[in-house]
């Protein structure tokens, strides 16, 4: 494939869209798919077959739109409407609402079904760079995403810069890896780029094995537009010296493997993986590689072990992976995140990404909000943005007239943030100050009925069942860190429990030899700061303040309690 090539590919999928009047856009992510989104589509597509149309409407499937918890999302595209909550009966009314605009009619009352506008807040707040094309572009379509202007960055690579011009422009742009550690990405490449190997091999690894609780940003990355990361493989690997690469996906992700093999087929027929990319004499090839839900694997050693056929542990450190990796050889790891991004950054240059963000943080970030929040679903923001604004612009604030109470960034490995912190930055370095960190871009809202030490004793349990058991201080720390815990919430704890607790965490913190279990202390490190007093109350008062928590015989104590505050007349005193 030649530039040339492209841009006539370009120019023929450009000119066949322009041609109809109005586009209609069906989400076909995990979300909207569970609620049947295909029949939806089907039906919108027999119900243009029938009036004759399909010369002026184009029906697509796309990728996630953003709002995941109210689908099916239908986004009348020419309009600017998304539609939601739409079932297949939907289907004539949203046709004959395109001839209601033209007929002077009002087009919203024709479809039973909320409709939000595309210039609303929850779009015009975000600035999409990794999701820019998602919920415009089929996903299964090649043609789609080379029509804005896919593939273009690869062979501006492979033809006009070299390796090392290339390194510099993802370290100009300040990109740090969005995996969890927030390491400079610019700077990996160029130590995976001068690391020796004998066989002159090298391998780079896309980390797709998302596994925090809430957290689902790869996977509708994935499901969305998988050539955007596979583009950034390719470009990545001409950066290291890589000729090969695998994608780590999880296999409870059918929908992403599914879109990623269509997507790897293509690449290679239109001649962007494989040998001589773009008649120049590099090669590459991708495989993909399947988790099995592990979420130890989520850490480099233990990822580069499992993709080379062994059990996923991990490994201390040094050496690390950039020097020797799989097989021994120098590997390049970078998330599905940070890969999406280094196309749009080849394209615009490092400069114009560095200047979005903060100072320490560039670019923008994806989450993932879940929880006690009106619009659960995926936002792409900038970085710096005030975690205010993300709650309550973006999310639509609580439900049900609540009142927010803490959210929770950074899965298991992160913590929690109080309601005093609404309008702390949201970036690598404001979080890890708040007592938390930025992970993988989770978000789990609680509001004010959401007790802090059953949520620490949620993640702590998650962490003891997804502890690998290689190093002591993991392996028995989370079991008994979760039990005292359980002893809290269940009303038996002591105060020397609390402190027994505290130890512990700096234990595991310290002596533990990979993340999880460095990490697995921070939701309960984060609630005690913030919310001591919901942990005093379960154990001096036997009582969860939120009233989620259910104590041992807490009916027999209050009834001996109430007992001895009667007097002899039978009166409470």
């Amino acid at each position: 494939m030649t530039h040339d090539e492209l841009a006539e590919i370009r120019k023929a999928e450009q000119e066949r869209k322009q041609k109809y009047k109005h586009k209609i856009n069906v989400c076909m992510a995990s979300g909207c798919l569970s609620l049947r989104s295909d029949l939806v589509k089907e039906a919108i597509t027999k119900e243009v077959d029938k009036e004759c149309l399909a010369d002026s409407v184009l029906v697509s499937k796309v990728g996630c739109v953003g709002l995941c918890s109210q689908g099916p999302i239908v986004v009348l595209e020419t309009k600017g409407e998304v539609r939601e909550g739409i079932t297949p009966e939907d289907a004539e009314a949203i046709i004959k609402s395109l001839g209601a605009e033209h007929d002077g009619g009002n087009s919203n009352e024709l479809v039973d079904g909320v409709v939000l506008r595309l210039d609303s807040k929850f779009f015009t707040r975000q600035k999409k760079i990794v999701m820019e094309h998602s919920g415009l572009i089929d996903p299964d379509r090649i043609e789609d995403y080379i029509a804005v202007g896919g593939y273009e960055s690869v062979l501006d690579v492979l033809t006009e810069m070299s390796p090392a011009e290339v390194i510099d422009q993802v370290t100009r742009s300040g990109l740090r890896g969005r995996g969890g550690a927030g390491y400079p990405t610019g700077l990996k490449w160029s130590t995976v780029a001068k690391a020796f190997s004998s066989s002159g091999e090298k391998f780079i690894i896309c980390n797709a094995d998302e596994g925090d609780p809430g957290a689902y940003m790869d996977r509708s990355i994935l499901e969305s537009n998988p050539h955007q990361v596979i583009e950034g493989m390719i470009i990545g690997a001409f950066a290291v010296g890589a000729s090969k690469g695998f994608v780590y996906v999880r296999a409870e992700y059918p929908l992403a493997i599914e879109r990623l093999k269509i997507a790897l087929k293509q690449a290679e027929k239109f001649g962007f993986l494989g040998h001589n990319i773009g008649g120049t004499t590099f090669s590459f090839t991708v495989e993909l590689r399947y988790g099995a839900g592990a979420f130890v694997t989520g850490e480099e050693t233990a990822l580069i072990a499992s993709v080379g056929g062994q059990r996923g542990l991990p490994q201390q450190r040094p050496p690390y992976p950039a020097e020797r990796g799989l097989f021994g050889r120098p590997t390049l790891i970078n998330n599905v995140e940070t890969l999406a991004n280094i196309p749009p950054i080849i394209r615009n240059g490092g400069d114009w990404f560095a200047k979005i963000g903060t100072e320490k943080s560039k670019g923008t970030k994806v989450f993932s909000l879940v929880g006690k929040i009106n619009n659960v679903g995926l936002v792409e923001v900038p970085l710096g943005m005030p975690l205010r604004e993300v709650i309550y612009d973006l999310g639509g604030g609580i439900p049900d007239g609540r009142t927010f109470k803490a959210v929770q960034t950074g899965g298991p490995s992160g913590g929690c943030i109080p309601a005093e912190h609404l309008d702390l930055p949201v970036d690598f370095e404001s979080l890890q100050q708040a007592g938390s960190i930025m992970g993988s871009g989770g978000m789990i809202v609680m509001d004010d009925a959401s007790c802090m030490v059953d949520v620490a004793k949620y993640f702590m349990g998650f962490c003891k069942s997804e502890s690998c058991g290689k190093c002591i201080p993991c392996r028995v720390g989370t079991v008994q860190m979760h039990a005292i815990l359980e002893r809290i919430t269940d009303g038996t704890a002591t105060m020397e429990d609390l402190g027994l607790l505290e130890n512990l965490c700096g234990l595991a913190k310290n002596a533990s030899i990979c993340g999880l279990g460095q990490s697995a202390p921070n939701p309960v490190l984060s609630t005690l700061r913030y919310f001591r007093d919901e942990y005093r109350a379960h154990i001096e008062e036997r009582r969860c303040p939120a009233g989620v928590c259910k104590f041992k015989n807490a009916g027999k104590d209050v009834y001996e309690e109430d007992l001895e505050v009667r007097d002899e007349t039978g009166t409470s005193s």
